[in-house]
């Protein structure tokens, strides 16, 4: 989607900050610093893209927005309304039921201010549902147990403010039921908690009493009249949880905008979604019958809470805000440099990886997950590797070495750990199926090869430029062969006729019984740099591109399956072979619909969906468990920054950087940029035109005192330092001239290109389910 009134927006969507300054007329900003360990309370880079910030502005205080459906003796429910000016309140009488709408999907704890209530205590029922789909009388999933998870029962005995407790918050949600049972719900529909006690003795902060209670008080006894039972309600609101860093979410590091509406909701939606799947490490794990390994709950079966602590800290990054809320590295292979893009929340980054090295096993593996996961051997190879990845950008975007030298020799043992699976074929051969749910994780895989190949380049740098280790000098000309054999090795997965590499030796390989060209291990292919051909590395991203459908790209290694985490690598992938405008395609196609399609939120990034568009995740047959705010699915927020915009840190914080933009052919403009300890990188590249010269590309760079490197512009590379810069490309020279110019270049020399029109969008066919398939790839277990 192109919005073709560019520039009526330009001088329609300001901020009143700048008063009436068109977007690209916002100029870029003198270097400043910030740190990872005391966030800023203001936006770093405050403009008329603050439009598109989700975050609330009062986390405390979130109010419903709309009334999305109301049954039953229910009076006045538009009372509770963020925009109602009257001073009214909401009744519901036995059977009153109102299913309220917030503006986008949220997490915490909700509130309801009572003006008046029976003399008896009542107890009204919550259901909360982050799609429209499953916003009723029964809240959507967060496991497998059964279909729906089990309403909660708030009890009301007084007037005033009355809030759910706090290990009843809830990690995601855009509705909320509120209803009154037509009769006294039993004491067992009341259903209870066992509060946990310590998870273990590195988590003893996890909740300190385990004595059985419950959810309010039922006197079986009271036999009061129907007609007695009504409450009044003057407002509902929700006290956010989420993104416990910063008492201001909308203090953003980083910003991004563009010509393309879309592009810029996708970004935010990301970053959006970065906030609400990073949570208080004691409010974590909504697998509860995960969590009855270590902390032994006694909950039933369908209940919920989140009281299991995750982590020691005041802040995590998670996989989802509703489900799992635990750490998984795989997810952070997305959400980290996302994260650090947009709000620089590391700290959170720091506490997930403390979770997972805390329980590194005593072979050098790292667990699957983190708590409630490492206590019993789960393990993921490529989970694994993902942990250190992980690790390259915490340092990467921190510098925080002392952390780093605190872990190296972990780090060590688990990097050895992994390069000892790769064996005389070059190939890594994995001993674990765990991957992100998909099938056939199994003997000498695709990812897993080509995720060694990159870890392995990113801790030659960890060893040798910021750790300075003379024993892993020493090992450089090991693992340099191990390097080699793996590109040789990369060989026994290429299939000519597909033009793609095949998920392993065997069955899922070239001419296999099961042949699978998978979307992740070719997508890995190209982000890690082991083909060294130019020509099958296009060939491979063009092949990737041909599977697209109307609503993304299939992931073919898991049958049915759109995911946005695979895809994300998709994105990085395009990139990686030069093919830029694939990246913003794919960016628009799939996750537009994300954003505007029936049934999600129409805010945040979901974990997935089927491949004929429908809301439901093929790993759950239950549809509602599906997690509408997952940080695995957040890949253009990092992709538009460091990708199209081309802000990359070569070395941590930016010392070194490489400024390489690429517009693509589906933008006139975009600008954007991101803080780090070191100071501020800004980038603004548009379209324009150059009176009596023609089409031109302008670029302006800033970046901060300290930093140096290389701006590449079309053919032309240019020496950096701290500072701005401007450099102009022209377009009708075939793309070979650039010529730098001084910051004090006139913009009046400056006109809009009338001759760029954005290319039209291709027509496809919407992807088939197979059913069988389907039912056989459903994920057992919580």
């Amino acid at each position: 989607m192109f919005i073709s009134a560019f520039f009526d927006y330009l001088l329609l969507g300001f901020d009143s900050t700048f008063g009436r300054i068109p977007l690209f007329k916002v100029p870029l900003r003198a270097a400043g610093k910030i740190s990872h360990t005391s966030l800023p309370r203001h936006a770093v880079f405050p403009g008329p893209w603050d439009e598109y910030i989700k975050a609330p502005s009062n986390r405390s205080y979130i109010q419903p927005d709309k009334i999305w459906h109301v049954e039953g003796p229910t009076l006045l429910p538009d009372a509770v309304l963020r925009h109602h000016g009257s001073a009214s309140s909401m009744t519901l009488n036995p059977g009153g039921l109102v299913i309220l709408e917030f503006a986008e999907n949220i997490a915490g704890r909700a509130c309801l201010h009572v003006s008046s209530t029976s003399k008896s205590q009542i107890h009204l029922a919550l259901a909360y549902s982050e799609s429209p789909r499953f916003a009723g009388r029964l809240p959507d999933a967060t496991t497998d147990r059964q279909e729906r998870d089990l309403p909660l029962y708030l009890p009301i005995d007084r007037t005033g403010i009355t809030c759910v407790r706090p290990d009843f918050v809830r990690g995601a949600f855009k509705y909320l039921t509120i209803y009154l049972p037509e009769h006294p719900p039993k004491l067992e529909d009341i259903w209870s908690e066992n509060e946990s006690p310590p998870a273990s003795p590195d988590f003893r902060d996890a909740r300190p009493d385990s004595h059985q209670k419950h959810l309010g008080v039922h006197d079986e006894t009271s036999h009061h009249h129907e007609h007695s039972r009504r409450i009044s309600i003057s407002s509902v609101y929700v006290n956010c949880t989420a993104f416990p860093s910063n008492p201001n979410p909308r203090a953003y590091t980083g910003y991004f905008s563009s010509s393309s509406t879309l592009l810029n909701r996708i970004w935010y939606s990301g970053a959006y979604t970065l906030q609400l799947t990073t949570i208080d490490p004691a409010e974590g794990s909504a697998l509860i019958d995960y969590n009855r390994r270590v902390d032994q709950n006694h909950s039933p079966q369908g209940s919920w809470y989140s009281n299991f602590t995750i982590a020691n800290g005041t802040a995590v990054t998670t996989d989802g805000a509703k489900r799992d809320r635990m750490a998984y590295p795989g997810d952070m292979a997305i959400a980290v440099p996302g994260i650090a893009v947009s709000t620089y929340d590391m700290v959170a980054v720091r506490t997930a990886l403390d979770s997972l090295f805390i329980r590194q096993y005593a072979d050098g593996g790292l667990p699957y997950a983190g708590p409630p996961m490492g206590y019993s051997g789960e393990f993921s190879d490529t989970y694994h590797m993902h942990t250190l990845l992980g690790v390259w950008n915490y340092i990467l975007f921190t510098d925080d070495v002392p952390w780093l030298q605190t872990h190296w020799g972990a780090y060590l043992q688990a990097f050895e750990y992994s390069l000892a699976k790769v064996d005389r074929t070059g190939l890594f051969h994995v001993t674990s199926t765990n991957d992100w749910l998909r099938p056939g994780m199994t003997g000498h895989n695709l990812e897993a090869t080509s995720l060694m190949y990159y870890v392995l380049q990113l801790t030659v740098r960890l060893a040798v430029e910021v750790v300075k280790d003379p024993y892993a000098r020493a090992q450089l000309g090991r693992w340099q062969d191990v390097a080699q054999r793996m590109q040789r090795g990369m060989e026994l997965l290429w299939c000519d006729e597909r033009g793609l590499y095949g998920d392993n030796v065997g069955r899922r390989g070239c001419g296999g019984r099961d042949e699978c060209t998978p979307q992740d291990g070719n997508s890995w292919a190209l982000i890690s740099g082991i083909i060294s051909n130019r020509t099958r590395r296009s060939t491979v991203s063009t092949n990737l591109r041909k599977r697209w459908t109307k609503y993304g790209a299939p992931a073919t290694e898991f049958p049915n399956v759109i995911s946005p985490f695979a895809s994300s690598f998709e994105l990085l992938a395009h990139c990686a072979a030069g093919n830029h405008d694939a990246a913003v395609e794919l960016s628009e196609l799939m996750w537009g619909y994300m954003l505007d399609g029936d049934g999600f939120t129409n805010s945040t990034c979901v974990e997935g969906y089927r491949i004929d568009g429908d809301i439901q995740y093929p790993a759950y047959w239950s549809s509602s468990r599906n997690s509408h705010a997952h940080g695995w699915s957040t890949g253009p927020t990092m992709v538009l920054m460091t990708e199209i915009l081309g802000i990359h840190l070569e070395t941590p914080l930016g010392r070194t950087c490489r400024i390489e933009p690429h517009l693509t052919k589906w933008l006139k403009g975009a600008r954007g940029g991101f803080a780090t300890g070191l100071g501020r990188f800004e980038v603004m590249v548009r379209r324009m035109a150059v009176k009596g010269a023609g089409p031109v590309e302008v670029l302006d760079v800033e970046t901060p005192a300290g930093s140096g490197g290389k701006v590449v512009f079309g053919a032309e590379t240019w020496d950096v330092g701290g500072g701005k810069s401007r450099y102009v490309r022209f377009l009708d020279d075939g793309d070979a001239r650039v010529e730098k110019v001084a910051t004090d270049w006139k913009e009046s020399e400056l006109v809009e290109d009338d001759g760029w029109e954005q290319p039209e969008v291709e027509e496809r066919r919407v992807g088939v389910v197979d059913w069988e398939a389907l039912e056989e790839n459903y994920v057992k277990g919580p």
